[in-house]
């Protein structure tokens, strides 16, 4: 069989998961989602056979398992809804057959030189924004307690964050630079987490507060390891951090 029949099997049985477990009792909310994610893992792992090594090539797997699991957890967030569930189900089919193709090309570019790795760099670096704001949406919107909350933010982040950073080299195993740089964006994270905790802003406001400093650290960290980190470049991803966080300040209702 083919990747590429795989790669669409793959997004057809996870999408199928989807329908299935929104008829299933909201009791097993939780245990259906995490199988799906479970799911998402042998699937790719199968749809990637041939290129994926027990090595850093492992790191592709972060990205489906954490899609599945954000977009499962947010889309229980939503109210149910024909309107809701149709468009999340053909959005999590789309972005799971360009993650089989993303996946695809770093594994095979980790081994050989490859076309349209620049261009499956720019669509893994979308899908993890949108998978960082679902998972930020959903763990703000527990309103658990503050360490909890911050935890929680930390443990997610640090591999979205080292699988991002990796695609830049697509090096077999775990360089110093990689985990220096995603730690300290995982305490960066943990630490905006914190001030969020405190701020009276909005769900939404505060999730997309931190994915677009998710964004910054991410885009100049990825400078850094492309070794193009220019002044200017620096300039522009703090200048647009400004701009969301004097936003964020704006849109915050401060009268109690």
């Amino acid at each position: 069989m083919s990747k590429r029949k795989r790669f669409l099997l793959t997004s057809f049985f996870l999408s199928i998961g989807f329908v299935v477990i929104q008829y299933l009792e909201e009791k097993y909310r939780f245990y259906s989602i995490a199988t799906l994610a479970i799911l998402s893992l042998v699937l790719f792992t199968w749809a990637l056979k041939e290129s994926l090594r027990l090595n850093s090539s492992l790191l592709t797997l972060i990205l489906p398992l954490y899609f599945t699991s954000a977009v499962g957890f947010f889309w229980f967030l939503l109210p149910r809804s024909i309107f809701t569930q149709v468009p999340i189900i053909i959005f999590y089919g789309f972005g799971i057959y360009a993650l089989c193709l993303t996946a695809n090309i770093f594994t095979v570019a980790a081994i050989r030189t490859i076309a349209l790795l620049r261009a499956a760099k720019g669509v893994g670096f979308v899908i993890t924004l949108v998978t960082s704001f679902l998972i930020f949406d959903t763990i703000l919107s527990l309103r658990v307690n503050i360490f909890l909350t911050v935890g929680l933010i930390f443990l997610f982040s640090v591999p979205l964050f080292l699988q991002g950073f990796w695609v830049v080299n697509l090096e077999n195993v775990f360089s110093k630079d990689n985990i220096a740089l995603t730690l300290i964006s995982g305490l960066v994270m943990g630490e905006l987490a914190i001030s969020i905790y405190f701020w009276p802003v909005t769900v939404v406001v505060g999730s997309l507060f931190l994915t677009v400093t998710a964004y910054v650290l991410l885009g100049l960290g990825q400078a850094r390891l492309e070794e193009r980190l220019f002044v200017q470049t620096v300039r522009e991803y703090l200048l647009l951090g400004a701009l969301v966080f004097l936003g964020m300040f704006l849109a915050t209702s401060w009268g109690g």
